[in-house]
């Protein structure tokens, strides 16, 4: 039986990859057996011969993900995505999610393209119902967002800007988590539900835990596993948000630095407590000079505090973990060492995503022997569009067992959407009280009567002076409100005629004295000479003559574009001319050139 098409087809620039069939297996790819170093090696040679010659992932990606045991034996595997969407509504804003009652069906629509059991998304830019620091720009959560068929979703909101930051996990029911928790401090940890194991956290007050987790950048849910030998097994996925370092907010980088420090006592505490770890997200730091396009132009690229602080985290895959390396691998370069110009993020006002000209900061980070031992696969998707990242992710040889009850931060059991009753209290906010007004004395009528007087004679003195008849004023033509500033001084002495208040009562004309009176109009009319047309011509397309034409670029000769200077300093807000085609290498002729040139002198 031929399949049904669907009957609403995404537009062009939301473009997912083909869902994953079991079916389509290339003959090249198969899991290694054995373990320890060996298997890392021989997954490390498969990726390398699934990929070939392609800097790329194709259409095909997903499909190139699926693995088959050499005796044909289907073994499931457990898949992990992680994406910067930019705030929830973007890459739903091309399925036709006009409606509220459409939500859901476009949200699952992209969970199940994206085809992983845990979906982890950030920069949701949501805020909760009850978070109380809502305003006009934010974005409340919904259910149509909150819950979704099939899955299960956790949001981590931020509670000091709305709209602002965010992440969520969603996981589908066969991978339901047994724990989950907000946060990476344990500050807002629940009273049942939570993971625990934070680790020695002395150096940090409690007021600045509160801080560095009052952003909503981190969310973990721990799952149990079962390895291919029968092993129950905890895994804790830590789906996290780094910070940016404005390089005009030096408090900025500071903030960055300790929730780097924390994330990683986090996850090295977990460690220690015997469950596995993957953190996985945005980390916002290109690590290595092949993860950026252009790292030669970045002065002392390597002397970054965000890079030195991965250097420490992470290991290279020769390295035995020790008291100087680190414990976690990053485990696309695990599997794909050289690989050039895999990049996960791209600025969207240079168009620089069309040239592929970008950086790396989104990350799928395992322990050491969870990479060695069951990493299969670690693949970039930029062919999805809907933000200016593209999602990243990984694939584990082992399956997960889901828990009978979702954790209590599950989003089904917040008040707005558990159906139960709320209390009126907590729609109520006291206000303050504004002081009462005094109140005018109320006068007699006879007073009030006397200050009513003087208005009437003044209506009768109008109707008088309107009476006795004068010149009558004709309709101006606009452009006597141009005329030069000479002329208005010479009349400035003239006193000009006050328009009467209230005129005088007339009766209802029929139809013909209407038109009569119009033909006479009509008559009396002094026709425009020729010059006084064309002065008014001539003046009219000095005031509408549009927009000069955009200055062509040196290199292309090509219409630039104008831009305007948003960095605080000097030239705020000055607008220049530049190229018009999209950032790209120097060494490619298709790029944009370096033409610059400010609109007005200075």
């Amino acid at each position: 039986m031929e399949k049904l098409k669907p009957a609403i087809e995404p537009p062009p620039q939301f473009r997912l990859p083909p869902k994953r069939t079991e079916l389509e297996v290339p003959p090249c790819v198969r899991p290694a057996v054995g373990g320890g170093g060996g298997e890392g090696e021989n997954a490390r040679g498969n990726a390398r011969g699934r990929r070939g010659a392609s800097s790329l992932p194709g259409r095909n990606a997903f499909a190139r993900l699926s693995f088959l045991w050499e005796n044909v034996r289907f073994t499931k595997m457990l898949r992990v995505v992680s994406w910067n969407i930019n705030g929830i509504r973007s890459p739903l804003q091309g399925l036709a999610c006009q409606e509220p009652s459409s939500c859901p069906t476009a949200l699952r629509r992209v969970l199940d393209e994206l085809d992983a059991d845990i979906v982890c998304l950030q920069e949701t830019k949501v805020t909760s119902e009850h978070s109380r620091i809502q305003d006009l720009y934010g974005d409340v959560l919904t259910e149509p967002l909150a819950i979704v068929e099939g899955y299960n979703s956790y949001f981590s909101f931020s509670r000091s800007r709305s709209g602002y930051s965010g992440v969520a996990t969603f996981c589908k029911d066969s991978a339901t988590p047994v724990a989950a928790e907000e946060g990476l401090s344990g500050v807002f940890a629940t009273l049942n539900g939570d993971i625990g194991c934070y680790g020695n956290m002395d150096e940090f007050t409690q007021e600045e835990l509160r801080v560095l987790d009052s952003e909503g950048r981190a969310l973990l849910t721990q799952h149990k596993i079962r390895t291919l030998e029968g092993k129950e097994k905890t895994l804790t996925l830590i789906n996290v948000y780094c910070p940016h370092a404005d390089p005009g907010k030096p408090e900025r980088l500071t903030f960055k630095m300790r929730f780097y420090r924390l994330l990683q006592m986090r996850a090295e505490a977990l460690l220690a407590a015997g469950s596995h770890v993957i953190i996985l997200g945005d980390l916002n730091t290109a690590h290595r000079p092949i993860d950026h396009c252009d790292a030669s132009s970045l002065e002392c690229f390597e002397e970054d505090p965000g890079r030195k602080w991965m250097d420490g985290l992470l290991s290279n895959p020769g390295n035995e973990a020790g008291p100087h390396i680190g414990l976690f691998m990053d485990s696309y370069r695990y599997l794909h060492p050289k690989q050039q110009r895999a990049f996960t993020c791209w600025s969207v006002v240079s168009g620089a995503r069309h040239l592929n000209y970008g950086s790396r900061l989104d990350y799928v980070l395992g322990d050491r022997a969870l990479v060695i031992d069951t990493f299969q696969a670690s693949f970039l998707l930029p062919e999805v569009m809907g933000s200016d990242h593209c999602p990243v992710g990984a694939v584990l040889n082992v399956s997960c067992v889901p828990a009978k009850q979702c954790p209590a931060l599950c989003t089904r059991f917040l008040p707005e959407f558990a159906g139960t009753q709320l209390k009126i209290l907590r729609f109520l906010v006291p206000l303050e009280q504004e002081p009462v007004r005094e109140q005018p004395v109320l006068q007699p009528s006879h007073q009030i009567q006397a200050q009513r007087q003087p208005r009437k004679a003044c209506m009768h003195s109008t109707r008088l002076r309107k009476s006795q008849g004068g010149p009558k004023r004709k309709q101006k033509n606009l452009m006597s409100y141009f005329q030069p500033s000479s002329n208005l001084s010479q009349t400035s002495g003239v006193e000009l005629p006050i328009p009467p208040l209230v005129g005088p009562l007339t009766t209802p004309k029929t139809a013909e004295e209407v038109a009569t009176a119009t033909v006479v109009e009509e008559k009396n009319k002094v026709p425009e000479s020729k010059d006084e047309k064309g002065v008014r011509t001539a003046f009219w397309k000095s005031m509408l003559s549009g927009p000069s034409p955009m200055p062509l670029c040196g290199g292309h000769r090509e219409p630039c574009v104008m831009r305007t200077v948003k960095k605080t300093g000097p030239n705020f807000g000055r607008q220049f001319y530049m190229c018009a085609r999209p950032r790209g290498p120097p060494s490619d002729p298709s790029s944009r050139c370096n033409f610059f040139l400010w609109s007005r002198p200075s």
